[in-house]
């Protein structure tokens, strides 16, 4: 019998349609599990990473809502305002709005490498790395991630309870009580304010911050991604990464902040809230609080990209994933 003209169906014969829907559903189980994985490990990185890096984080917000515009500023620079807080709050003050970001945080970097990592899996050639322009894609899909699902309600909350804690009378009396108090006379729609800025900062935050460790690592490693790379160098590609992300895109964290502070209703848009500071502060206003950030975001990249790394190995060596 003549059997050339008869596609080649493997040892085992031509797969059924049952067989495609077992593989399809392996395939759709492990996508799952590599989401799942990464989130969790992205989730307890999160945690960890900011009770150590939130002071700066405090003091870097504090600095961007002290406006010029109608009165004398507040604060002097950076130590100024550390000495004022502490001289009014005590030391506690520097961690006042801490549980906003805590239960923020976590979801924020589950998100954020749940979604890199299932992108990544999906984008990486067959030797298991990716091109620039998809380590940017990815980062960026990561940052818009966790922009829209996490980090603008978070964002928003925490920078309200900040602004409102400057006021002489406080209106919020704790985090339950602010969000409630938001919600109430503002509606969901409160929480999402500064959305469109948020989306354009974190999509641009990550894509820089990926771009660079991934780029890095793939330098250290000669192209083959199955050499290990030491901690202590992903902690400096990782504050590599955090550098270059805040000269970046600090004018977007700037209006970002403005759109989800106390007097964000000034604004008609993100547009008219940058036309603004440029209008009454000029172009230097949109570099308020570089130096904060520039410390807080280089510690906070490295301590993070070392942590979810060291993570990562642990669940490999326990868990197997």
């Amino acid at each position: 019998m003549d059997r050339s003209n008869k596609p080649y169906d493997g040892l085992f014969g031509r797969p059924t349609s049952h067989m495609l829907a077992m593989s399809a559903a392996s395939s759709s189980s492990l996508s799952l599990a590599t989401i799942l994985s990464s989130g969790l490990k992205g989730g307890i990185t999160g945690g960890i990473e900011i009770c150590i890096t939130y002071p700066t984080e405090y003091v870097k917000t504090q600095l961007q809502l002290d406006e010029k515009m109608g009165g004398m500023k507040r604060y002097k620079g950076i130590w100024d305002c550390v000495v004022q807080t502490k001289r009014e709050h005590g030391i506690r003050g520097l961690y006042r709005g801490l549980s906003v970001l805590l239960t923020g945080s976590i979801p924020k970097s589950a998100f954020r490498f749940g979604t890199f990592e299932e992108l990544k899996r999906r984008s990486v050639d067959e030797h298991g790395n990716l091109s620039p322009i998809k380590r940017l894609l990815c980062g960026m899909g990561a940052g818009i991630s966790e922009a829209i699902f996490a980090v603008t309600p978070m964002e928003t909350v925490k920078v309200k309870f900040m602004h409102d804690q400057t006021l002489r009378n406080p209106q919020y009396r704790g985090f339950i009580h602010g969000v409630r108090h938001i919600v109430r006379t503002e509606g969901i729609r409160g929480t999402y304010q500064g959305l469109t800025a948020t989306i354009l900062k974190q999509g641009s935050n990550q894509a820089i911050r990926f771009f660079v460790m991934e780029t890095a690592k793939d330098i250290y490693r000669g192209g083959d991604p199955t050499v290990y790379v030491p901690k202590a160098w992903i902690f400096l590609f990782g504050g590599v990464a955090g550098a270059a992300s805040v000269f970046g895109n600090t004018p977007v964290d700037v209006v970002k902040t403005r759109m989800q502070g106390l007097e964000a209703s000034k604004y008609k848009n993100t547009l008219d809230c940058a036309q603004q500071i440029l209008r009454h502060e000029g172009p230097k206003a949109f570099y308020k609080g570089t130096v904060p950030r520039l410390s807080r975001v280089c510690l906070d990249v490295g301590i993070t990209f070392l942590i979810y790394e060291t993570i990562s190995d642990l669940f490999k060596k326990y868990l197997n994933i």
